[in-house]
């Protein structure tokens, strides 16, 4: 035989075995990654069922928060701050003794005002005893009881004066920091320090006209703000504005809030929720249990099957939903499910159609109208 038919005999047996060799290990490869999908991990999740629930319906607004009673105390008068009788901070009581401008000068003319006034008043008795014995003319009582009133009127105007450089608090409250020190000379208008009410507090909003007939003195309103995170304030409307804004063509609206812990301040912005009377059924999921995405919101949805041997087997089924409205950890479902659809509240994420899983809903607390976190 030709020698360079031999030696292409030798390397086409050469190719083949090569050829053999790596099918045989991508049959391996094949069958090992079978059996390893045949053999996929069961996801731990837990499950929840869509309730129908009763919610009634809201109407949103934004809104700020006013003190029942605020006001930055400044002088009328310009003067030098001789006292200075609070801390800042402080809580006071209405009519207490804030602070002091110098009134030693009118101190003195209040001193000379009132003995002007008591001797004015002496003159006044004598005269009228005189005039009651018919010793003199009625026009002499007339100019010393206008000379009597005149020194009043004088010791007054100089009280008046001395009250203006006082500073007092008009009503009870929390004080801010104190805007002056003792010796400071100050202008008329310059603030002295703020005086706040904060128990209770107000929220104005304003709604557009449309809502005008569903609105009234007493209905609930609920608050938030990002100043007491995960908290709802409860609330009720106490005024509405007797006309509506002809730019705006909406209504303002106060409601009034307890704030014992006085956790809200004023000034602070507000989510307000208008609370009205008529009910209105709903299907209602966990928030959790949503995977938003731009092209659609999904969920997954248990399914209950048994397999070969008549054991029980779990499955899910992502399916598109259409979500509404939102209170508290739950979310409403316009359409896409049914109540009593169980639905992965958790762990939603790591799942793919048909997976199998199981349920252990020992791990999560419960979903709630109106959660109160523990670190509240």
């Amino acid at each position: 035989m030709n020698k360079r038919i031999l030696i292409g005999l030798f390397v086409l047996l050469g190719l083949g075995a090569v050829v053999g060799s790596l099918i045989g290990a991508k049959k391996q490869q094949f069958s090992a990654m079978g059996a390893a999908g045949a053999k996929a991990p069961v996801e731990s999740v837990t499950v929840a069922k869509a309730t129908q629930q009763t919610w009634n319906p809201t109407l949103r607004s934004v809104g700020t928060l006013t003190a029942e009673n605020g006001v930055t105390l400044s002088a009328e008068v310009a003067g030098t701050v001789a006292k200075i009788d609070f801390e800042s901070g402080a809580k006071v009581a209405q009519g207490t003794l804030l602070a002091q401008l110098d009134v030693s000068v009118e101190q003195a003319q209040l001193r000379s005002a009132e003995a002007s006034a008591e001797l004015a008043r002496l003159n006044a008795e004598r005269i009228r005893e005189l005039r009651n014995k018919d010793t003199l003319a009625q026009a002499d009582l007339d100019t010393v009881e206008a000379q009597l009133k005149q020194a009043t009127a004088n010791a007054e105007a100089i009280r008046a004066a001395i009250d203006k450089k006082t500073f007092r608090a008009p009503f009870a409250g929390s004080l801010g920091i104190r805007k002056v020190t003792i010796g400071q000379y100050v202008n008329a208008g310059q603030a002295i320090v703020d005086l706040q009410t904060l128990d209770p507090i107000h929220v104005d909003f304003t709604l557009p006209q449309q809502h005008v007939v569903d609105l009234a003195v007493g209905q609930e309103v609920q608050v938030t703000t990002d100043g007491a995170s995960g908290v709802v304030f409860a609330g009720r409307i106490t005024a509405l504005e007797p006309r509506v804004d002809t730019a705006t063509r909406s209504l303002r609206v106060r409601a009034t809030l307890s704030n014992t812990g006085e956790r809200l301040r004023p000034g602070m912005f507000a989510n307000v929720e208008v609370v009205l009377p008529a009910g209105a059924p709903v299907v209602a999921i966990p928030a959790s249990a949503v995977l938003f995405a731009p092209y659609g919101d999904s969920v997954y949805v248990l399914e209950r099957k048994q397999d070969e041997k008549g054991a029980e087997l779990l499955t899910v089924r992502q399916q598109t939903v259409r979500l509404g409205a939102t209170r508290g950890d739950f979310v409403s479902v316009i359409s896409g499910l049914n109540a009593g659809d169980e639905v992965v509240s958790t762990a939603a994420f790591k799942l793919r159609n048909g997976a199998s899983v199981t349920i252990n809903n020992a791990v999560v607390p419960p979903a709630e109208l109106e959660p109160k976190p523990a670190n509240t």
